[in-house]
């Protein structure tokens, strides 16, 4: 199969990992063990976990109005500056991968991922990955691993490594750069209309909504492409001009 574009960049959430119910609770109390064996005490992670949680609840909505991202490290860096704790750096890596490892388990790629990104690897497709995430590279890189998705990918740019989250154009914008390749020729996959396709657009790039829910489209561009299921992205053709 002749595929219509050179490359096509990916969101992550919700496109390609279901994350399931979001929930950290268990994550963070790990994390709490974990820092506990290491000499650093919580007396009530209870309450840590609830000051802790509405603390980065409020940094996101933040993240969400001026497109700086979130990280949840500050929030680990706030409870040691809180308590008193010097985290060393090796301590402080180790706890956040404690946590993370814990959030992975409540997650699953959809089936039609690893198809889908096998399907496109087999035309000679170039594969991007553009993710909006308050996790630390490093994570993201240990996520990917985690759920055999690595390989496919020829690079990686996510919102806590740049400047600014989606949908600001500079991340769109690198992520071109990365491709190699003008706008045009690039498709841009993702759930979330705002972030994901009005983003993609307004760079020059086609886009592919995944639609799962069959949502009523909002004002804005029309995606070249609304798709049910990922693996709907092999069988598309390019749209003629002005056809």
């Amino acid at each position: 199969m002749e595929f219509p574009y050179k490359g096509v960049v990916f969101d992550w959430a919700w496109t390609l990992l279901d994350l399931g119910a979001e929930e950290d609770e268990s994550a963070f109390f790990k994390m709490m063990e974990f820092l506990r064996a290491h000499g650093f005490y919580e007396k009530n992670p209870e309450t840590a976990y609830r000051n802790s949680k509405k603390l980065f609840r409020e940094q996101i909505q933040v993240s969400r109005e001026s497109m700086l991202e979130a990280h949840y490290e500050c929030v680990l860096n706030y409870i040691a500056l809180e308590r008193g704790w010097e985290l060393p750096a090796e301590v402080k890596v180790e706890a956040l991968k404690t946590y993370y490892q814990e959030i992975f388990s409540q997650r699953r790629v959809y089936p039609q991922a690893g198809p889908t990104l096998q399907g496109l690897k087999k035309c000679g497709v170039k594969i991007g990955l553009v993710s909006n995430t308050t996790n630390p590279g490093y994570i993201k890189n240990l996520e990917r691993e985690y759920f055999g998705l690595a390989p496919y990918f020829d690079f990686a740019i996510y919102s806590s490594d740049v400047p600014f989250r989606k949908p600001h154009p500079s991340i769109f914008n690198l992520a071109q750069k990365r491709m190699g390749c003008l706008p045009e020729k690039i498709l841009f996959v993702g759930d979330s209309y705002e972030a994901d396709i009005v983003g993609a657009h307004r760079a020059g790039m086609a886009t592919a909504w995944i639609n799962r829910e069959k949502n009523e489209q909002p004002a804005g561009p029309t995606p070249d492409y609304q798709l049910a299921e990922l693996d709907e992205l092999l069988t598309i053709k390019a749209m003629m001009v002005g056809g």
